[in-house]
């Protein structure tokens, strides 16, 4: 299982990774908007400074054109690093790209998958992460239960090395519906973290442990002072 932070601001990826066993940070023009008119690529390493070379980096493609894809992915992968993975949405130049990447060992994320269909493809080319939109599809009427449950059984049925890379999550049920449903990871922004580790009876539970402890041995005291 592995969780990433789909987020490009770097006080939050360097005060969540400092606690979380995330396994990488992903990224695409919308969420790089949020940061204003950076130095893109200067960003994007810093993003890897902070996350180490032991976890993936994803950042996506603006060009929508087959020959541009391509342009776009050695762009950033000659300015960022080698081991970056390309993210590339499913459509018919997009397929076309991730085949020649997959052929030259570039690293892929297939994204904007809505369909089964549009995974069933992603996996047949090769990508190494396929990346449903959970909520967008619920919006669309589209159930992401069902067709993460079905992608996780085409790439056991295949043997494929792909893995599902679940994102557009509004909510912590929908983070554990698409884990609980097959996916392998799952990418989310820190309010969705924030949202799972804030729930009152957390802090209450703590509060009660420490007020039983102080009970017995004083206040103030934790294990380490005996």
């Amino acid at each position: 299982m592995e969780f990433m932070l789909d987020t490009a601001n770097l006080a939050d990826i360097k005060k969540f990774a400092d606690f979380l066993p995330i396994a990488g940070v992903t990224s695409n023009p919308s969420i790089v908007k949020k940061e204003g008119k950076i130095d893109f690529f200067h960003h994007m390493k810093e993003i890897r400074g902070i996350i180490g070379e032991h976890r993936s980096l994803h950042v996506q493609v603006v060009a929508t054109d087959y020959e541009g894809i391509i342009k776009d992915a050695e762009t950033i992968l000659a300015n960022i690093d080698q081991k970056v993975f390309i993210k590339i949405p499913v459509n018919e130049p997009g397929l076309k790209a991730i085949k020649e990447l997959k052929r030259r060992g570039v690293n892929v994320t297939a994204t904007a998958i809505y369909t089964k269909f549009q995974a069933y493809l992603a996996i047949a080319a090769g990508a190494d992460y396929i990346a449903p939109y959970f909520n967008r599809m619920e919006n669309l009427n589209i159930d992401p239960r069902e067709a993460i449950f079905e992608m996780a059984e085409e790439i056991a049925r295949t043997k494929s090395g792909t893995k599902i890379l679940a994102a557009s999550f509004k909510n912590v049920g929908q983070v554990n519906a698409a884990l609980e449903n097959g996916s392998q990871a799952a990418t989310m922004g820190v309010d969705i973290i924030q949202q799972a580790l804030a729930m009152p009876s957390i802090a209450q539970a703590v509060t009660d442990f420490t007020g039983d402890w102080e009970a017995i041995f004083g206040e103030g005291t934790t294990v380490a002072d005996l």
